[in-house]
C-alpha cells in the first residue's frame, strides 16, 4: 500500500408512516481524471481486464523520467489522485524510473471490480500521463459472503426494502437473484432487492436466496427478517460498533470480502468506522443496502436504518477528527452518533511504558499529542445533544488512541503505575457519557478489553523509543462505545475473526484490522 501522507494508525432501507423513506445516499461520487494540460507522458495498459491473481501489465513514457517516479493503482471510482491530490492509499504500486518502458502492478488479494492506474512523479501526486482503467474480474463460483445473515426488522403492514445483490463474491457476471423458499410475503427481484408487506408476526422469517452467475453456477444464502407488530419498538435491541478499518482494510488480502462477513455476522446495527481511506465507508454501505456518512477520508458511519441528518466534514483544527449523525430506528425513535479519530503521537502507553514520564508528563503530551484539545472540543460540540439525552440516546464511538482511566488503577498497575487520569476517557466522563465496555465488564484485571493490538505482540519501533524495539508492545484498550440517555447495555466484547497472525504474516488474515473492533449491544426504551 502506497501511503506517502502522514496519517497515524497506532496505534446504510424504506419505511412507511412517519418513518421516512431512504433516500439515495448524500455523498458526492468520486469525479471522473480529467487531463490536465501539463501531462506529456503516455501511460497503456496491455488488456482492459485481468482476471484477480493476474498482474496488470502496463507500458509507460516520459519526458521526465526520475527515480522515484512511480505507478498506483486504486478502486474506481475511490482515493486515487484525480486532482494530482493526495486522497487516500494505493492499493497497490511499483517505481518506474526510466523515460519508458513496462512494468506489472500485482492484484493478488484485491477483490473484482473497476479499478484505474495512474502514473504519478516524484513519490507525489502530480500526473506523468493520462490515467488508465482496467477491471479485476473472477473465476471463482460466486458466493454469499456469509451463509446465513439477517436484514434490518419489518413492521405488519407497512412495506419492506432491503437488498443482498451486493452481497455476492467471485464471478458475479450475469449475476441473478431469486426466492428459492421463504414466506409468502416476501419478494425477490433479479437484482436482489427483498420487497413485500408483512401480514403477520411470526417472529424471525427464515428466507432462502438463491443467485446464478453467467455460467449458471450458483450460491444461496439462509436470510432473517425480524418482524415486529404495531406498539413493539421497530428495534428493541441496537447493536453498535466501533472499527478502525486499517487503511480501508486494504492491509489483508480479500479485506472487502471478509470486513462484509464480519459485518453481517455481528448482526450490527450502527458502525463507527476510522481509516477509511475515502472510499471505504461507501463501498461496504453500497453493498450492505446501508444508510452511510463518509466525512472527509477518515470517518464514517454506516447504518441499516435511515441516517437523517450530516454533520458537514470540518477541514481542520480539534473539531476535523470527529462527525455526527442522527439515525431513524423507528417512529419518533432516534439515536444521534458521533465517531471520532483522535491523534496518535505521542503515545501515552509508549511514554508510560518506555519513556517511564511522570503523570505530569504524560497529560503535557496528551495535550500536545492533539488528544485533549480534540475531546473538549468534541464534547462542547455534544453538549446540546448531550442535554437532550432524556428523549434522544447519544452515542460516541471511535479510535482514541488512548487509554482509558478506568484501566489504569492500583489493581492493574499498568507499566507500574497506579493509576493515570487519561484525559480522553476522564472528560467523557465529566460530561456525562458512560464506557459501555467497562459498563459491562466493570473489573478491568478479568475483562482488559484489548483493542490495540491484536496483531502487533512485539513494538516495531518508532515515536521516539527506538532503543525499545523488540520488546513486548503495550497491549490495551483504545477503541469505544460511549453513550448517554435511555440505553441499557446487555453486553460489549472486544471482537476479532479468527487468530490472527503477527506482522509481517498478516496478509492472509481472516481479522483485517490492526486494532480489535468493539460491539455494544444496547436495549432501546422510549422516555
Amino acid at each position: 500500500m502506497r501511503w506517502l501522507t502522514s496519517l497515524g494508525t497506532a496505534m446504510l432501507v424504506l419505511f412507511t408512516g412517519t418513518v421516512p423513506a431512504l433516500a439515495a445516499p448524500s455523498p458526492s461520487p468520486s469525479p471522473s481524471p480529467t487531463q490536465p494540460a501539463s501531462v506529456d507522458g503516455t501511460l497503456r495498459v496491455a488488456a482492459p481486464s485481468v482476471r484477480a491473481g493476474e498482474p496488470i501489465k502496463v507500458s509507460y513514457s516520459t519526458p521526465r523520467p526520475h527515480a522515484t517516479n512511480w505507478l498506483g493503482l486504486y478502486t474506481d471510482p475511490g482515493n486515487g489522485p484525480v486532482e494530482q491530490k493526495f486522497v487516500g492509499p494505493s492499493l497497490r504500486w511499483t517505481y518506474i524510473t526510466a523515460g519508458s518502458g513496462e512494468a506489472t502492478l500485482p492484484t493478488d488479494g484485491l477483490a473484482p471490480g473497476d479499478h484505474i492506474v495512474f502514473a504519478l512523479a516524484r513519490d507525489g501526486y502530480e500526473w506523468l500521463a493520462a490515467p488508465v482503467k482496467v477491471r479485476i474480474t473472477s473465476d471463482a463460483p460466486p458466493h454469499f459472503v456469509a451463509d446465513a445473515f439477517d436484514l434490518r426488522n419489518a413492521r405488519v403492514q407497512e412495506p419492506y426494502r432491503a437488498t443482498v445483490g451486493g452481497l455476492v463474491r467471485g464471478d458475479t457476471d450475469g449475476l441473478a437473484f431469486r426466492k428459492v423458499s421463504g414466506p409468502e410475503w416476501v419478494s425477490v427481484s433479479e437484482d436482489g432487492e427483498i420487497t413485500g408487506t408483512p401480514r403477520v408476526q411470526r417472529g424471525a422469517a427464515p428466507l432462502r436466496v438463491e443467485a446464478r452467475n453467467a455460467r449458471a453456477e450458483t450460491t444461496t444464502a439462509t436470510i432473517g427478517v425480524d418482524i415486529r407488530v404495531g406498539g413493539q419498538d421497530l428495534v428493541p435491541e441496537l447493536k453498535v460498533m466501533s472499527f478502525n478499518l486499517w487503511h480501508g482494510g486494504g492491509q489483508v488480502d480479500g479485506g472487502r470480502e471478509k470486513q462484509l462477513r464480519f459485518l453481517l455476522t455481528s448482526d450490527v446495527d450502527v458502525v463507527g468506522l476510522q481509516e477509511t481511506s475515502a472510499t471505504s465507508t461507501r463501498e461496504l454501505a453500497e453493498a450492505l443496502g446501508w444508510d452511510y456518512h463518509q466525512s472527509g477520508t477518515d470517518l464514517g458511519v454506516i447504518s441499516r436504518y435511515p441516517i437523517t441528518e450530516r454533520r458537514a466534514p470540518v477541514a481542520s483544527g480539534p473539531l476535523s477528527v470527529a462527525t455526527k449523525v442522527r439515525v431513524r430506528i423507528g417512529e419518533g425513535q432516534d439515536v444521534v452518533v458521533w465517531n471520532a479519530h483522535l491523534g496518535y503521537t505521542p503515545y501515552g502507553p509508549y511514554d508510560a511504558c518506555f519513556g517511564k514520564l511522570s503523570e505530569k508528563e504524560l497529560l503535557a503530551n496528551e495535550e500536545r499529542s492533539g488528544r485533549t484539545p480534540q475531546i473538549k472540543a468534541i464534547l462542547r460540540e455534544m453538549r446540546a445533544d448531550l442535554a437532550a439525552t432524556r428523549l434522544t440516546p447519544v452515542l460516541l464511538t471511535g479510535d482514541f488512541n488512548a487509554p482509558s482511566h478506568l484501566d489504569w488503577t492500583p489493581a492493574t498497575r499498568r507499566c507500574g503505575y497506579a493509576s493515570v487520569p487519561w484525559p480522553a476517557s476522564v472528560l467523557p466522563a465529566q460530561a456525562g457519557l458512560l464506557d459501555s465496555y467497562r459498563v459491562a465488564s466493570p473489573d478491568p484485571v478479568t475483562a482488559p478489553g484489548l483493542t490495540w493490538s491484536p496483531i502487533y505482540p512485539a513494538f516495531t519501533g518508532g515515536y521516539g523509543h527506538d532503543s525499545h524495539k523488540g520488546e513486548p508492545e503495550p497491549q490495551d484498550r483504545i477503541d469505544f462505545v460511549y453513550y448517554a440517555g435511555p440505553l441499557r447495555v446487555t453486553g460489549s466484547r472486544a471482537l476479532v475473526e479468527g487468530v490472527p497472525t503477527a506482522v509481517p504474516g498478516h496478509r492472509g488474515n481472516e481479522w483485517t484490522s490492526d486494532h480489535a473492533a468493539v460491539l455494544t449491544t444496547f436495549r432501546t426504551s422510549r422516555p
